[in-house]
């Protein structure tokens, strides 16, 4: 097989070639296999979970209790210039006589708005977490963080890496303003989370520590190499300190780029920033993300 450096236009070359299957399991398979490709995967004493594994059935629909509603809908991108689509998920009983906190949920490399309900259905885990008082009643918004007029996940998606990082105006000039126009949210950022997988969570990690005064609360779920290193993103760590509600890390201990999410851990504790730091059993798979989010969104707006 020829070399494909990994993530070659994201910012690093750590992967000598392509993991094996990698875009399949971010197109919606459920396979845990491979769980430990590009490695070498080198453990750390505080490299543990932070929480339980959850218990089963957390993303199954329940008879009995209210439901949500999950509808994709259309905007005009002006950073794109052509009309985009995202998928937006209300709580149940959502009514305009009440506003909502939103959490931007983002994509992995080889995925696009539908990817998070292949793998986790965020509306059905919100629906059962809402109803057992376990999750505040939010909005989840789900775009495309691939920010061009061709925003398919086909051909060489390495080459969107421009696109990828694009997507940092189309998410502040474009998405949310569109969101807030259509639906009953607060509007400050005390009431904005932005977490995402793999891509999508280095994005998160991207944006939402740079744009503080835009998201108070922010979760990578085993971040990329298109991630920037920790002390652009956190140069200031008092100020970075104050002004977060929540940041959330997680990483499978089989995942062959936990090393991306154990630098941003290193450098958070090594200059005090408080941090959620959840090292779990899985791999760079669908299992790690849903259970991330199922954990994250307990933690959200409280």
């Amino acid at each position: 097989m020829k070399p494909l450096p990994i993530f070659l236009m994201l910012a690093a070359t750590f992967l000598p070639t392509a993991p094996p299957n990698l875009f399949a399991q971010e197109r919606g398979a459920r396979s845990e296999e491979p769980r430990g490709f590009g490695g070498p995967i080198v453990l750390n004493e505080d490299d543990k979970p932070a929480f339980p594994e959850p218990p089963a059935g957390i993303d199954v629909k329940r008879e009995g209790i209210p439901h949500g509603r999950l509808e994709m809908i259309e905007y005009d991108s002006r950073t794109v210039g052509t009309t985009r689509r995202m998928q937006v998920y209300t709580p149940p009983g959502y009514t305009t006589d009440e506003k909502y906190p939103v959490l931007y949920l983002l994509h992995g490399i080889g995925g696009d708005e539908t990817e998070w309900q292949r793998f986790a259905s965020p509306d059905i885990l919100l629906d059962n977490l809402i109803a057992d008082g376990k999750a505040v009643p939010m909005i989840i918004v789900m775009p495309n963080g691939r920010a061009q007029k061709n925003d398919r996940a086909e051909g060489d998606v390495f080459a969107s890496a421009p696109a990828f990082a694009n997507f940092e105006r189309d998410l502040l000039d474009d998405v949310i303003p569109t969101i807030e126009s259509r639906y009953s949210t607060y509007n400050d950022r005390e009431h904005r989370a932005l977490a995402g997988l793999s891509m999508g969570g280095g994005q998160s990690l991207n944006f939402g520590l740079t744009h503080l005064d835009t998201f108070a609360w922010i979760g990578a779920f085993s971040a990329a190499p298109n991630t920037k290193p920790p002390a652009e993103l956190v140069p200031d760590p008092a100020a970075t300190t104050e002004q977060l509600e929540l940041l959330f890390l997680s990483c499978g201990n089989q995942d062959g780029l936990i090393h991306i999410s154990q630098g941003m851990h290193a450098y958070l504790k090594e200059h005090d920033v408080p941090h959620v730091w959840h090292v779990d059993e899985h791999g760079h798979d669908a299992t790690h993300w849903r259970n991330s989010l199922y954990h994250f969104a307990q933690m959200l707006f409280e």
